[in-house]
Parts: structure tokens; C-alpha cells; sequence
């Protein structure tokens, strides 16, 4: 991450001033009142000879620069640099060794006005009046670089028509403007563009309270947007809720080309991340020209005939010049005359985000299609869907592997004919002759050993240990069809169906970046295998066969529970069949929580993790993830897209996690199970103007106790209203700030069953800044 470099730090300066009569030089700093900034000198590194002027955190152990003065021209000796005050009034920096001028606040200052600049102590330089503090000609916060601190503006000038924007640093070790900004539209939304042009993602525009595309940014019990809307400009800023437990956090326009949301956690002596957005294989040309991005790894490869243009930029997370053809196409000599020689030939690459900029072009086949690429030395790449041909020139951009969304396909790139095996060579008589023998030979040996392979079919899932199965790759490829039939994907792996030779439907899931070895992993399944209840989704087996790590499960027909909730079915669930989904769910975790022999705490409960069978029973999956990933797994977790909404805030502040994270999570769950919709979704009818963010709301009503209204619409009322006031009034017991005031998952369930009163809960405290009434 960009902002968390190595600095090399000069010495100090006890002053948080710059007068007229007075300059900092190279060797001394600045220090806001309070302490909580530092300014002066620094350098990427020891050995570096390039210096800036910056602002960082003076009480954050890892040096982080939060604004950079000259971030484009540094300077080689701080000895002979001057930080001072300009005969203009204005802060200037000064390079004496070559008498020239290299960065000036260069504000309009009226003549004969003194000046001075005082480091504040949220991070602001300002340059000001000295008998008025209220009369200020620049400030930093008004020119940011790469990082936006709370009480900074981003805003949207309606005169200029100008953004203020913040601008990523080129790479890890150089804070030059990059290819990555973040501004704001005049229509209230947030953006980000490559190259302070091409827009590649919008936060969707202001509601009042979130983002529309994201609800997270937020981060509910960390940080409050503001939105401002006046004549002359429209701006956002944002503080944070409780700046005694968390009292540095920033949101950085990183290297990466994605918007983050940095927090400080003391405990644990490092910076964390909260989201990120938008997904990294989203971020327009990250991986430059012929550069591919993963998905699951977040990082990016050079495609098959291709290398690293600049391996040392790459190494900087730079991938900007992307990479270049180990050996030169040989169909064409560059003078647009045909190559002698063997035609160049086409690598195929499948399940890949197709490129941008592709021309169509109107041939009836695919022979009709790779030969129009083939004949043209301009193309490098083709395309055909069985009803057009699509073909690229030039560089290829934005291509992303194991992708299934729209755009995607198989793509055909060009390389030399000696990259690939020949698959057209002349042969002699004689040699047609021997493969005509070799075949005969081939076909002979398999009609023989026909009946060998179904009964070893049926032997290979017999492999037994324990209570489980351990199945062969091999065997799984085959059942799940080289894995075709995708049911999902997560950040953990893709899920397949498969079916075995008994006709037992089964989900395989492939797990991603998990680093156990096979008797660590062995010993963890076994255990797992022996965990049982109705409603958790039964552990069948597994495979651990060199890299591969993969987890077999019952199949689920009904899907995953966010598919019946949002998913804009047509047989909406009843409310019966909600509250029996919702006190199964809750019986499976106090099975996890409280009667396993090892507390097991699950860490991701949400919808998507929640399995239904032919008869709508709840089956909670994935609840031996946390198991197997161990220490990596909050970290995961923690920066996956789409699943902050159900985190409950020791996640963030860095405390330890105990079961009743879970708890949180179901809490925030059981809610959607109530309303229908998600959470962070917008709740608005139509012709109405007020939206809001619904388990804030949720907890008023309840304490008003109208629950009524947040009902799914779908079922027009149609609820036991007993059930439901029990089930709101849980919900907002198990999503309470502090995790002491939350139920146990044992009372949970004694709660939903009806066996235990449930009062009145309060309104959990990381809503109590949010200003929400029942009315709304």
C-alpha cells in the first residue's frame, strides 16, 4: 500500500510555525500542538537521494506520509533546502545548490500582509493571517495529494466546474502523481478514473446518508458522511464517531487504483483496511498491456508469450507499462509484406473478461474469423461466440481470468508459431502409415481396458477415512464435469455440482490460497467430519492431492438463502417458513458455539452462507473455514467486498473475536430475513424522497414498537405478529456495539422459540449518531 512506505525521517524542530522571520531547514520539523502530525523532510528510503516535503502521523509507529508538498520534484540535498516564508508572503521551498525555486503554495496574498504557517493538529497546513486566524489564503486541506483525512473537503466546484480530486502515488516508492484519482460529479456522485479521464467506477449518488453502490463506505460504526450543497460548490467530508478508541483513519487513492479505507489499530501496530473499492480485476488497465488480473489473488500475470516490460515497477505494484512479447510475431516482417515462413498461430484462453475496444466484423465461422485476424498484421487477438467474430488491434487491455460475468468468452491471442506445438507438420508416407498403426494399437487397448476403468469408477470413492471420504482429484474432475457446473464463487473458491456414480448429487468447493499441508489439512478435515447437526450442511469428504484443496458437500437444491430473499423470485418465502429458517439458522450455531467439543467460531455469517434443502431447512455452510484458514482468515475476511455489512465492530477496533461475532452477524441477517431486502440496500417506495439505512431504523421502531412496517411488502402483513416483534426484537439484541450486551446463541434460540421473554433492547450505540427517527 502506498501510503505505508519506509521513510527515512530527519530530525526535530519543537515549533508548529513558519514565521516570515524564520525557515525550516533540512534537518529540523515541525510538530502540531496536540502532536498527532509531523512535518519536515523524509525520503523513500535510506539509500534514496530524492527528498520531499511532507506531512505523517507523529504517533503512528509506521511512518505513513498523509500529504506531499513537492510530490513531483523532489530535491537531492536537504542541506541546502529552505522551507520558508517568500517575500510574496506565500510558503515556498527553496534549493539553494541550484538558487531556483521548487514548490510554492503560490496563493493570491494581498500586498504587504504577513503570513505564517502552522501545522494543525488534524493534519492541515495552513498559510493565515497571523493576527487572524480565520483569514486563510491556502491550506493543504484545499490541495490534497493521495490521502483524504477527516474534516478534508472533496468537492465539486459549481462555477469552475472544477473537482478537487486526490491523486494516487505512481508507485509504492515514488509520490508523483499516478494514473488514479478520485473526485466528485456534480451530481453528488464519487468517481474514480484512470488517467483524470476515463471514469471505471461511481459510487452510485448521495442518498442522505450512504452512498447508493456503497452502503459500506461508511463502515456503520466508524465514519459519518456529510454531504454539503451550496450555491457556489458541493462537497463531501467525514469524521469519525469515536476518535478516543480509533483516532486515525483515512481514506487513500491507492496504487492499486482502488479507494480504501485505512484505520489505525494501536493493538496490533498496523494500519487495517476496512474496504476496498472497486474490485481490483475492476480497476481500468491495472495490469497494463497484455497483462491479465486474478480475481481471487489480486494481482496480475503477463499472458502466455509475454513478460514484465519493467520487472523493478512491477515489484512497486506499478504495472502500468504492462508486458511485452517474448518473441516477435514471424508472419509479418514490419514492412507489411507476408513473412516466407510459418504462420503465426493462436493460444487459446478460456473463461477470460474479454478486452476492450473489439471490432466486430461479419464472417459466417470460426475458421472465417481466426482467418481475418490471422491475414491482418494489425491483430493481435480474436473472438468468436458461434454467432459473431470480434476482433483486436494493437494492445490488449483489461483482461481477467476465471471470469464468468458478461463480456467474457474465449479469446484467441497471436503469438509466433514457434511459441506453440506445431499441429499441421507434413509427414511421410511412412509415417502416416505408423500413426495409422499407433491409432489401431490405441483404440485396441482402450476397448480392452473398458470394463477395468468403470470398476475402478466405482472403487475410487471408496477411499474411506474416518467418517469421511477421501476422494481423488481425477475422480472429481469427472463428476463435476472438469468442475462446468458452477454453483458459486466466493473468496474462498468456487463451488461446482457434481454427481457421483450412485447418483448422489454432491457441491464440490475448490478451496483458494490455503497453505496447510496434507497431514495438517487431513487432521482438520477429520475433525470437521465428525461435527453433525440437522442444520449444518453435511461434511461428505474431501481431496488433498499436491496443491489442490477441495471440500465436498450434500447439494443443496433450494440454493443459497440469498437467492430466495433478493433475488426478486416469484415464490416469495412465507413468514412461517423466514421465522423456521431463521431458528434453524440459530440452532446451528449454538451447535457450533456451545456443544462441539471445540468452540467453533463461523466468521462469515450472511445469506449466501446459508443453504436450503428440498424442504427449505437451513443448512449453514462454509462453517469450517475458520477452522482451516486459522490466523489468515480475519485478515481475508476483512477486506472482502459484499460482506462488511455483517461485522461486528471487534472486527475493526482490532479486539479479540469471540462467538459472538456470530451473533452480530446473525442478528444483521435475521433482519434481512425480515425485511427482504438488504440492509444497505435502499428502502424508499417509490415517489418517496427519505431513505435510510435499515437496522438503524429497524432498532427505533422497535423500540417504538411499531415492527409492522419493517415487514417484507411482499407478504402484504401476512405474519404472526408474536413471531415478529420476537424476531425484530432479537435481531437488534444481537447486533448491539458492545459484545458483552449481546445474547449467546443458546438464548437465541431459547428466545425464538418462545421459552424466554425478550425485552426491549436499546438502540445499539453505533447508530446513535446516525439522527434516525421511526418516522422515516
Amino acid at each position: 500500500m502506498l501510503s505505508i512506505v519506509p521513510l527515512a525521517i530527519c530530525s526535530s524542530h519543537a515549533s508548529d510555525s513558519i514565521t516570515s522571520n524564520q525557515s525550516l531547514p533540512g534537518d529540523q520539523n515541525l510538530f502540531s500542538v496536540g502532536g498527532n502530525f509531523e512535518l519536515g523532510f523524509f525520503t523513500k528510503n535510506k539509500a534514496s537521494s530524492k527528498f520531499y516535503i511532507g506531512i505523517w502521523y507523529k504517533r503512528v509507529s509506521e511512518l505513513t506520509p498523509v500529504w506531499v508538498a513537492n510530490r513531483a520534484t523532489p530535491v537531492s540535498d536537504i542541506t541546502k533546502c529552505l522551507l520558508h516564508i517568500s517575500p510574496d508572503g506565500n510558503l515556498a521551498l527553496l534549493d539553494q545548490s541550484i538558487n531556483s525555486l521548487v514548490w510554492s503554495t503560490n496563493a493570491t496574498i494581498p500586498s504587504n500582509s504577513s503570513t505564517v504557517a502552522v501545522l494543525q493538529d488534524n493534519g492541515n497546513l495552513v498559510l493565515r493571517d497571523p493576527d487572524n486566524s480565520s483569514n486563510i489564503f491556502w491550506q493543504s486541506f484545499d490541495n490534497p495529494t493521495h490521502m483524504w483525512l477527516p474534516g478534508c473537503k472533496i468537492s465539486f466546484n459549481k462555477i469552475t466546474k472544477v473537482s478537487r480530486r486526490i491523486i494516487s502515488w505512481k508507485n509504492s516508492e515514488d509520490p508523483a502523481p499516478g494514473l488514479f484519482s478520485n473526485s466528485n460529479l456534480e451530481d453528488t456522485q464519487n468517481v474514480l478514473q484512470w488517467n483524470m479521464s476515463k471514469i471505471y467506477w461511481t459510487s452510485g449518488p448521495w442518498n442522505g446518508l450512504i452512498f447508493t453502490k456503497l452502503p459500506e463506505m461508511t463502515s456503520q460504526y466508524l465514519f459519518k458522511l456529510t454531504f454539503v450543497n451550496t450555491s457556489e460548490e458541493s462537497y463531501f467530508t467525514f469524521s469519525l464517531l469515536d476518535n478516543t478508541t480509533t483516532p486515525y483513519a483515512a481514506y487513500v487513492m491507492d496504487v492499486s487504483g482502488q479507494m480504501k479505507a485505512l484505520l489505525w489499530l494501536e493493538v496490533n501496530r498496523q494500519w487495517t483496511q476496512i474496504f476496498a473499492a472497486p474490485a481490483q480485476c475492476d480497476v481500468t488497465k491495472f495490469c497494463g498491456p497484455f497483462g491479465i488480473c486474478n480475481e481471487l489473488r489480486e494481482s496480475c500475470l503477463c499472458v502466455k508469450g509475454f513478460s514484465q516490460r519493467s520487472p523493478k515497477d512491477w515489484a512497486l505494484s506499478d504495472h502500468s507499462l504492462g508486458c511485452v512479447r517474448d518473441i516477435q510475431l514471424q508472419y509479418c516482417d514490419g514492412t507489411g509484406s507476408d513473412y516466407v515462413g510459418e504462420r503465426d498461430k493462436f493460444f487459446q484462453m478460456s473463461s477470460v473478461r474479454l478486452p476492450d475496444d473489439g471490432q466486430s466484423l461479419q464472417v459466417g465461422s470460426d475458421d472465417e474469423c481466426m482467418q481475418a485476424c490471422l491475414y491482418n498484421c494489425s491483430c493481435t487477438a480474436y473472438s468468436y461466440n458461434g454467432t459473431g467474430c470480434t476482433v483486436w488491434y494493437g494492445d490488449l487491455y483489461n483482461l481477467q481470468d476465471q471470469y464468468e460475468g458478461s463480456g467474457g468468452g474465449t479469446l484467441y491471442l497471436r503469438l509466433a508459431a514457434s511459441e506453440l506445438p506445431n499441429h499441421h507438420k507434413k509427414g511421410s508416407v511412412s509415417g502416416l502409415v505408423a500413426g495409422l498403426v499407433a491409432a489401431s494399437l490405441v483404440c485396441f487397448g482402450i476397448v480392452c481396458t473398458l470394463v477395468t476403468i468403470r470398476i475402478r469408477r466405482r472403487r475410487a470413492f471408496k477411499l474411506v477415512m474416518g467418517p469421511l471420504v477421501a476422494f481423488r482429484y481425477s475422480d472429481l474432475q469427472r463428476v463435476t464435469k472438469n468442475f462446468s457446473d458452477k454453483l458459486g464463487a466466493g473468496s474462498f473458491g468456487s463451488v461446482s455440482k457434481g454427481v457421483l456414480p450412485d447418483s448422489t448429487a454432491i457441491a464440490v468447493k475448490k478451496l483458494e490460497g490455503l497453505r496447510q499441508g496434507e497431514k495438517q489439512f487431513r487432521t482438520e478435515v477429520s475433525t470437521l467430519g465428525t461435527i453433525q447437526h440437522v442444520n449444518l450442511v453435511r461434511f461428505c469428504g474431501f481431496c488433498a492431492e499436491g496443491k489442490e484443496r477441495l471440500l465436498v458437500f450434500d447439494y443443496m437444491p433450494n440454493g443459497s438463502l440469498d437467492s430466495r430473499l433478493f433475488r426478486g423470485n416469484d415464490n416469495v418465502l412465507d413468514w412461517s417458513t423466514r421465522y423456521r429458517i431463521a431458528l434453524g439458522i440459530a440452532r446451528g450455531l449454538e451447535y457450533l458455539h456451545e456443544k462441539c467439543r471445540e468452540c467453533i467460531i463461523h466468521c462469515d455469517i450472511k445469506p449466501e452462507n446459508i443453504l436450503l434443502d428440498a424442504e427449505f431447512n437451513p443448512k449453514v455452510a462454509d462453517f469450517g473455514l475458520a477452522k482451516l484458514l486459522g490466523r489468515e482468515f480475519s485478515h481475508v475476511l476483512t477486506s472482502m467486498r459484499g460482506t462488511i455489512g455483517y461485522l461486528a465492530p471487534e472486527w475493526i477496533t482490532g479486539l479479540a473475536i469471540t462467538p459472538k461475532a456470530d451473533v452480530y452477524s446473525f442478528g444483521m441477517m435475521l433482519l434481512e430475513i425480515i425485511s427482504g431486502k438488504r440492509n444497505t440496500e435502499q428502502l424508499a417506495e417509490s415517489g418517496e424522497s427519505d431513505d435510510y439505512y435499515f437496522p438503524a431504523v429497524a432498532a427505533v421502531n422497535v423500540r417504538e414498537d411499531t415492527v409492522q412496517c419493517l415487514l417484507d411488502d411482499r407478504l402484504q402483513g401476512n405474519a404472526n405478529m408474536d413471531e415478529l416483534i420476537i424476531a425484530c426484537r432479537v435481531a437488534c439484541w444481537c447486533i448491539q456495539g458492545l459484545e458483552s450486551q449481546r445474547p449467546t446463541m443458546g438464548l437465541v434460540v431459547r428466545m425464538l422459540e418462545g421459552l424466554t421473554e425478550v425485552s426491549i433492547p436499546p438502540i445499539p450505540s453505533i447508530f446513535r449518531a446516525l439522527d434516525i427517527d421511526a418516522e422515516n
